[in-house]
Protein backbone atom coordinates (compact mmCIF):
# COMPACT_ATOMS: atom_id res chain seq x y z
CA UNK A 1 0.00 0.00 0.00
CA UNK A 2 1.99 2.57 -1.27
CA UNK A 3 2.10 6.14 0.03
CA UNK A 4 -0.20 5.21 3.27
CA UNK A 5 1.12 5.63 6.86
CA UNK A 6 1.97 3.26 9.05
CA UNK A 7 -1.24 3.89 11.03
CA UNK A 8 -3.35 4.45 7.93
CA UNK A 9 -1.85 0.96 6.83
CA UNK A 10 -2.86 -0.92 10.09
CA UNK A 11 -6.35 0.40 9.74
CA UNK A 12 -6.64 -0.69 6.10
CA UNK A 13 -5.04 -4.20 7.44
CA UNK A 14 -7.65 -4.73 9.83
CA UNK A 15 -10.53 -3.82 8.00
CA UNK A 16 -12.86 -6.78 7.01
CA UNK A 17 -12.43 -6.46 3.38
CA UNK A 18 -13.10 -8.88 0.49
CA UNK A 19 -13.54 -9.05 -2.62
CA UNK A 20 -16.62 -7.31 -4.39
CA UNK A 21 -17.67 -5.52 -1.27
CA UNK A 22 -19.38 -1.96 -1.14
CA UNK A 23 -17.41 0.27 1.33
CA UNK A 24 -17.77 3.91 2.70
CA UNK A 25 -15.28 5.86 3.97
CA UNK A 26 -15.83 8.88 5.79
CA UNK A 27 -13.64 12.05 6.27
CA UNK A 28 -11.65 9.94 4.04
CA UNK A 29 -9.92 13.33 2.17
CA UNK A 30 -7.19 13.20 0.78
CA UNK A 31 -8.37 9.77 -0.36
CA UNK A 32 -5.04 7.53 0.36
CA UNK A 33 -7.05 5.19 2.66
CA UNK A 34 -9.75 4.62 -0.17
CA UNK A 35 -7.43 4.07 -2.53
CA UNK A 36 -5.88 0.73 -0.33
CA UNK A 37 -9.42 -0.09 0.15
CA UNK A 38 -9.62 -0.31 -3.77
CA UNK A 39 -7.10 -2.33 -4.03
CA UNK A 40 -7.87 -4.96 -1.51
CA UNK A 41 -11.71 -5.06 -2.87
CA UNK A 42 -10.86 -4.98 -6.41
CA UNK A 43 -12.82 -4.48 -9.70
CA UNK A 44 -15.85 -5.49 -8.56
CA UNK A 45 -16.11 -3.72 -5.31
CA UNK A 46 -16.54 0.38 -4.66
CA UNK A 47 -15.30 2.44 -2.26
CA UNK A 48 -17.99 5.48 -1.50
CA UNK A 49 -15.49 8.89 0.36
CA UNK A 50 -17.56 11.58 1.41
CA UNK A 51 -15.99 14.18 2.90
CA UNK A 52 -17.77 17.45 5.02
CA UNK A 53 -14.43 19.68 3.21
CA UNK A 54 -15.15 20.81 -0.74
CA UNK A 55 -11.12 21.39 -0.49
CA UNK A 56 -10.43 17.97 0.75
CA UNK A 57 -13.11 16.14 -1.82
CA UNK A 58 -11.30 18.50 -5.14
CA UNK A 59 -7.88 16.84 -3.42
CA UNK A 60 -8.99 12.95 -3.51
CA UNK A 61 -10.15 13.93 -7.00
CA UNK A 62 -7.04 14.96 -8.36
CA UNK A 63 -5.23 12.52 -6.34
CA UNK A 64 -7.91 9.34 -7.13
CA UNK A 65 -8.58 10.54 -10.54
CA UNK A 66 -8.12 6.87 -12.44
CA UNK A 67 -9.83 5.30 -9.91
CA UNK A 68 -12.55 7.64 -9.94
CA UNK A 69 -12.63 7.18 -13.87
CA UNK A 70 -12.54 3.34 -13.71
CA UNK A 71 -16.02 3.15 -11.26
CA UNK A 72 -13.59 1.71 -8.58
CA UNK A 73 -14.35 4.68 -6.34
CA UNK A 74 -16.59 7.72 -5.91
CA UNK A 75 -16.82 10.85 -3.74
CA UNK A 76 -19.08 12.84 -2.35
CA UNK A 77 -18.99 16.55 -0.41
CA UNK A 78 -21.37 15.45 2.66
CA UNK A 79 -21.02 15.70 6.44
CA UNK A 80 -21.79 11.91 8.14
CA UNK A 81 -24.81 13.32 9.85
CA UNK A 82 -26.29 14.90 6.80
CA UNK A 83 -25.33 11.30 4.40
CA UNK A 84 -28.11 9.23 2.78
CA UNK A 85 -27.69 7.17 0.00
CA UNK A 86 -29.48 8.41 -3.44
CA UNK A 87 -32.18 6.84 -5.02
CA UNK A 88 -31.51 3.37 -5.97
CA UNK A 89 -27.85 3.65 -4.90
CA UNK A 90 -26.94 0.26 -2.97
CA UNK A 91 -25.96 0.13 0.71
CA UNK A 92 -22.77 -0.30 1.58
CA UNK A 93 -20.89 -3.81 3.77
CA UNK A 94 -19.00 -2.24 6.00
CA UNK A 95 -18.04 1.95 6.89
CA UNK A 96 -14.92 2.93 8.48
CA UNK A 97 -13.93 6.80 9.82
CA UNK A 98 -10.80 8.06 10.80
CA UNK A 99 -10.63 11.29 13.14
CA UNK A 100 -14.56 12.13 12.24
CA UNK A 101 -15.24 14.27 15.39
CA UNK A 102 -19.01 12.94 15.06
CA UNK A 103 -17.87 9.30 16.12
CA UNK A 104 -14.74 10.38 18.51
CA UNK A 105 -16.51 11.87 20.84
CA UNK A 106 -15.79 15.91 19.84
CA UNK A 107 -19.28 16.52 18.45
CA UNK A 108 -21.52 14.18 20.18
CA UNK A 109 -24.78 15.73 19.01
CA UNK A 110 -23.88 15.25 15.62
CA UNK A 111 -22.42 11.64 16.40
CA UNK A 112 -25.76 10.59 17.06
CA UNK A 113 -27.26 11.76 13.70
CA UNK A 114 -24.50 10.34 12.05
CA UNK A 115 -24.40 6.65 13.49
CA UNK A 116 -28.53 6.79 12.45
CA UNK A 117 -27.08 7.83 9.07
CA UNK A 118 -24.62 5.13 8.53
CA UNK A 119 -26.66 2.44 10.03
CA UNK A 120 -29.63 3.47 7.36
CA UNK A 121 -26.82 3.60 4.38
CA UNK A 122 -25.60 -0.21 5.83
CA UNK A 123 -26.69 -3.46 4.58
CA UNK A 124 -28.04 -5.41 7.37
CA UNK A 125 -25.46 -6.42 9.64
CA UNK A 126 -23.18 -4.16 8.22
CA UNK A 127 -20.61 -2.71 10.44
CA UNK A 128 -18.94 0.47 11.03
CA UNK A 129 -15.67 1.16 12.31
CA UNK A 130 -13.24 4.05 13.60
CA UNK A 131 -10.05 4.61 14.91
CA UNK A 132 -9.24 4.30 18.52
CA UNK A 133 -9.11 0.89 19.21
CA UNK A 134 -5.86 -1.79 18.12
CA UNK A 135 -6.16 0.17 15.64
CA UNK A 136 -9.89 0.03 15.08
CA UNK A 137 -12.74 -0.45 17.34
CA UNK A 138 -16.48 -1.13 16.37
CA UNK A 139 -19.49 1.55 16.50
CA UNK A 140 -22.34 -0.11 18.23
CA UNK A 141 -25.22 1.20 15.65
CA UNK A 142 -28.20 -0.42 17.26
Amino acid sequence: MAGLSPRLAAIVDALSLRPGMRVLEVGGAPGAAALAVCERIGPDGHVLMIDRSAKGIALTERNAASAIAGGLLSVRCVAAEDFALLPGEAPFDLAFAVRVGAFDGRHPKAGVEARRRIREALVPGGRLFIDGGAPLREVDLS
